[in-house]
Parts: structure tokens; sequence; C-alpha cells
């Protein structure tokens, strides 16, 4: 993979961008595309971390969602291949309308029956006043595939968002969006997706073994039992 692909192929390194300091709260809140906040010394760290491991690939472009801990990541990704990067706007995380900046256990206190039923029905009921996943997708997967087909017999790196990536992976793998709470995607963890003309394929998930012990983030530590349906569902908004 490290080589560069055959003329009709392209490579995307589709990544997460590193931890911000609201993905390590406990408990965490819903980021979104508000606030926007930068990157924490964390999240730097592993950024650091994962433009070393990506170094050696032949990288010929860098693309990022317009929100800032996605630059950010992405310029550091970026820096060893002497590239700029390129932001694509249909990358920015899910809009999460009037629930950004708030916790799950805030949720389901203030808006408890329409939180029941976006959880059932995600690809249909969307965030309070924001997106749903199928929205989502279908703003995110034409992008990705016109940035595969643009770079034939090239490897890219694309720079996104948890709930951006697992909508997309859910695509990918064929499985109905209300299980995108099944695909895991921690801070900076790489996927490799292999584009072709006739199929598009994901090769790797989330890989993370780039990353140094202590590095990888955990925003919410124990918990008791009670808790445990809402940590779920939060995984997707850190």
């Amino acid at each position: 993979m490290k080589q560069v692909p055959d003329p009709h192929t392209s490579v995307l390194l589709l990544v997460r961008h590193g931890a911000t300091k609201i993905n390590l709260e406990n408990p965490p809140r819903l980021q979104g595309r508000e606030p926007d906040v930068p990157l924490s010394p964390t999240g730097w760290e592993q950024a650091r971390q994962t433009a070393r491991f990506l170094a050696p690939w032949p990288v010929a472009a860098v693309y990022s969602s317009p929100l800032l801990r996605a630059r950010q990541t992405a310029q550091v990704i970026a820096q060893p291949h002497g590239l700029p990067v390129q932001v694509e706007e249909a990358l920015a995380e899910c809009d999460l309308g009037q629930w950004a900046g708030k916790t799950w256990p805030e949720i389901m206190e203030q808006d408890g029956e329409y939180y029941r039923r976006f959880l059932e029905s995600p690809d249909e009921i969307g965030y309070r006043g924001g997106e749903n996943l199928r929205q989502v997708l279908q703003r995110t997967a034409p992008a990705v595939e016109r940035i595969g087909r643009n770079h034939q017999g090239q490897v890219v790196v694309v720079v996104a968002h948890n709930i951006v990536l697992r909508a997309y992976f859910c695509h990918l793998l064929g499985l109905p969006l209300k299980q995108w709470r099944a695909i895991t995607q921690d801070n900076c963890g790489v996927n490799v997706v292999r584009w072709q003309v006739r199929k598009t394929k994901l090769v790797t998930l989330n890989a993370v073994f780039h990353l140094q012990p202590g590095e990888k983030p955990d925003a919410t530590g124990p918990e008791p039992a009670a808790s445990r349906p809402e940590r779920e569902a939060s995984q997707d908004d850190r």
C-alpha cells in the first residue's frame, strides 16, 4: 500500500482529526460544527505521530474538512510532503443543531422523547434542528468519490470527522445507517480505502497502532452501569 497504486486505482487514507479538549472531557459534550475548537496538546501529539507514520507514503494531495481541528491535523500530516491542505466543505462534521455543545445526559433530560426517536432512526430523525445521517452521507460520499476519481494512480490523505466517517463506512460496508455506532473511529485513527471505477473498498478500519501508549484519549473513564447506553450513543460526537 505504500507504493504508488496502478493508474486506475486511488488509495485514500481517511483520518479522523486529533483530539480536542472537548474530546477529553467527562462526560463529553457534542462537538459537531460548533464550537469550532483547536486541537488539544494530546491532539497535536497525535497529529505529529500520524504525520510520522504517513511520511513514507507517496502522498500526492491532502484534503480536509473546513473545521479547525481537522485543518490543524491535516497541516501537520501535509508538512513532510510539502503539500498544501485543500479544504473540502462537504467533509464538515454533522450539523448538530440545538444539541451542539450539550452532553448526552442534558439532552436526555431536556429532550428525552426526541432523543429516543433519534437513536431508533438516526438516518431519518436528525439531531434536533440539524442533520440526519442520510443527509450527512448524501454530501460526504460524492465528495470522497470525487477525490478518488480525481487522483487515480495516487495516494491521498483526507482528514474528516467521527460522524462523517462512520456514516461513509456504513455505506461502504453495506450496513444500514442505524448501525453506525458499531463502527469505531478514534482520534487520528487511519482508514485505508481503495477507490476504483467500479468498486470502492474499505481495506483497513481505524488503525491506531502508530499512536504511542498513553496518547489515545479516554473521554469517559469508568462509569456506572446505568449510564452505559447513553455512553454508547455519545461515542459518535466526541
